[in-house]
């Protein structure tokens, strides 16, 4: 240390607010920013809560070098870089992971005792010294980047916070507990296949009556929830919209939003996601973008390497540790670095509306407390690639327009999906963010935030992502649903009484039907379609112990269920933007097929490796085959099906 003290002046004492110029009189007698610029800044800063200089910085009119520069005069402080000269690694005992969190800041140097700590907020400097006491006598603040603490803090402090982004889900609500237990899972597999291989060589008639049973009454609680969302919807349907943001005439000040993006391996996305990004019309100076991404995926830094990244648009990367790479576990990692007070998820290849986060800001202003989660719908960008993405699109455009909008009405749990999620940051934290062992966090969280009594929402904003059109990647992704479903069920019902204290009777049984029956669905295909051999006039096994009338109603009931379903999905592709897609819906049946195995990979993986994450490969439509930001640029709020 006495070498580097020779290349710093002694420590200076801040000036006192009273008497300090405000940064853009800095700016300005430095020559780095005109008048108009500052007056700009100024009149954009009364409907925006962000610091002037970030806004300079955002509105592309200042360097980001000349605001620290600027900002580090304007207090009389060191001007600090954390690249030439990063902090000792020996000083992470002097400030608490938490507090370099909260405030941003990270210990740079002890000069005589005294502890400089590189802040890029130096207003907030007085209260970190409040926190820490006697100690905050002895500290002195020095100006450094933003995005340079951030990655110090990782460097001095990431093993500790890795650990904490595993474990923020209180115990009794997370299905971590299964690592320690992988013996138990795979005898209770084994008893459950040798019980039923028994059964079935003892009693193969009445062995295949009882799965035949319990098909059918999966099958029964799927027909009737599809059938109690497509009424709430047709009676609800004259419901006014969500009204829209209206800028500089809304009667609150717009608030700091973050946007989580994790990558993973990704080749080219990037560029194009920050294209699209690109086009949001949310103030950038309120936008704090956050890239997440593992310490040790070289893709993805290779790739970035390649960008040139906004000022709005950040990099956190996830070290290694815990044997666990998941999606939300960095996203647990990141949270603590994001400083909005709206936290919001999108996947690498979406393309959200240009007017997306000003919608969600309107609501939550408008919204009770209680409504703690908005969810945005998803369509897909490609869906004339082939015919699996046309099915694809289909599938998913009867979930998010007609079942799931009809599940909310209905007031039962919203399992949520992976992205175009916004949170009260509050509530995120206060519930421990997301299970970082859960491979479909989304809908556990969307169970937990339910538990705990709060509301989620549906949004009319739209995000296009690239719908699935290969036939393994497909059955990958869709395995690590249904197995993430299945844990979910499993973690939620370890005790049935107080989930159903919890929820009440009837969300108790509409999340049974969500997460159990819409796995057992898939697991019970090929027994609900041995239904077509009595069609075919063939015997089926059923009649031999039930009788040829009751397998003639399960039959008639099997149709129509099939019929509802393709129905139903004509209904959600009726508007004319997905028109074009509704002699599809008539093969739907085939596309289901791939459930199948689905689901025994699914199975399988329950069993073996109940945490591995199957990633989706993203980017296999190529920008000749679809034009992604004129799709985002031409989107319009999604019309009501014609029921």
């Amino acid at each position: 240390m006495s070498n580097l003290k020779l290349h710093f002046p002694e420590p200076r004492f801040a000036i006192t607010p009273e008497v300090r110029k405000p940064l853009g009189q800095h700016l300005l007698t430095a020559g780095k920013i005109a008048d108009g610029d500052l007056v700009h800044a100024l009149d954009l800063q009364r409907h925006v809560d962000a610091p002037l200089g970030e806004i300079l910085i955002a509105e592309g009119l200042a360097d980001r070098n000349d605001v620290m520069q600027a900002l580090a005069k304007q207090h009389n402080a060191q001007f600090a870089d954390l690249v030439t000269d990063p902090p000792d690694a020996r000083l992470a005992g002097r400030l608490p992971a938490s507090l370099c969190q909260q405030y941003r800041v990270i210990p740079w140097m002890d000069i005589g005792g005294t502890l400089l700590v590189a802040t890029s907020r130096p207003n907030d400097f007085g209260q970190l010294c409040t926190c820490m006491g006697s100690d905050g006598l002895r500290m002195l603040p020095v100006v450094a980047d933003a995005q340079h603490i951030q990655d110090q803090i990782s460097r001095l402090y990431g093993a500790e916070l890795v650990q904490k982004a595993a474990t923020r889900v209180p115990a009794a609500e997370s299905c971590r507990t299964w690592e320690t237990a992988p013996l138990r899972r795979t005898a209770i597999a084994i008893a459950v296949l040798a019980g039923s291989v028994t059964a079935l060589v003892m009693a193969p008639l009445w062995s295949l009556t009882i799965a035949m049973l319990f098909a059918f009454v999966m099958l029964l609680m799927s027909t009737t929830l599809k059938v109690a969302a497509l009424w709430a919807q047709y009676t609800h349907r004259g419901d006014a919209p969500v009204p829209l943001f209206r800028r500089h005439t809304d009667p609150f000040r717009m608030p700091r939003v973050s946007m989580l993006v994790p990558l993973l391996k990704e080749k080219e996305i990037a560029g194009a996601l920050i294209t699209r990004l690109s086009r949001l019309t949310y103030p950038k100076s309120l936008l704090d973008v956050v890239l997440v991404l593992e310490e040790g995926d070289d893709v993805t830094h290779a790739t970035l390497a390649r960008t040139k990244l906004p000022s709005w648009i950040s990099v956190i990367q996830v070290p290694e540790g815990n044997n666990l790479t998941t999606k939300p576990r960095a996203l647990n990692y990141a949270l603590d670095f994001c400083e909005g007070s709206i936290i919001g998820v999108w996947d690498a290849e979406d393309a959200p509306e240009p007017d997306q986060i000003e919608r969600i800001v309107t609501r939550f202003q408008t919204a009770p407390q209680r409504v703690a989660c908005l969810q945005g719908i998803l369509d897909y960008y490609n869906p004339r690639a082939n015919w699996l993405s046309r099915c694809f699109t289909i599938e998913y455009a009867a979930w998010w327009r007609v079942i799931l909008p009809g599940i909310a009405r209905l007031g039962l749990v919203i399992p949520l999906g992976g992205t175009t999620l916004f949170f009260r940051r509050n509530v995120l934290e206060e519930l421990g963010g997301w299970d970082a062992h859960n491979v479909t966090e989304d809908a556990d969280l969307g169970v937990r935030l339910a538990r705990h009594g709060y509301i989620t929402e549906l949004l009319p904003t739209v995000t296009y992502e690239e719908a699935n059109c290969r036939a393994w990647p497909w059955v990958k992704q869709r395995s690590r649903w249904l197995k993430g479903f299945l844990i979910t069920w499993c973690v939620h019902m370890r005790n049935p009484r107080q989930l159903l204290r919890d929820l009440g009777w009837v969300r108790f049984m509409g999340l049974q039907t969500v997460l159990l029956a819409g796995v057992c669905q898939f697991v019970c295909a090929p027994l609900l379609w041995s239904f077509w051999l009595v069609l075919a006039g063939l015997p089926h096994p059923v009649a031999e112990t039930l009788g040829m009338p009751v397998v003639w109603g399960m039959v008639i009931v099997f149709i129509l269920a099939e019929t509802l379903s393709i129905g139903l999905s004509m209904v959600a592709v009726s508007d004319k933007e997905h028109r074009h897609l509704m002699g599809w819906c008539l093969t739907l049946p085939f596309y289901f097929v791939l459930g199948a195995f689905a689901a025994l990979k699914a199975i399988k993986e329950m069993v073996i490796s109940p945490f591995y994450w199957d990633k989706t490969e993203h980017g296999v439509t190529s920008c000749a085959d679809v034009d992604i930001t004129a799709v985002a640029l031409n989107a319009r709020q999604p019309q009501e099906p014609r029921l």
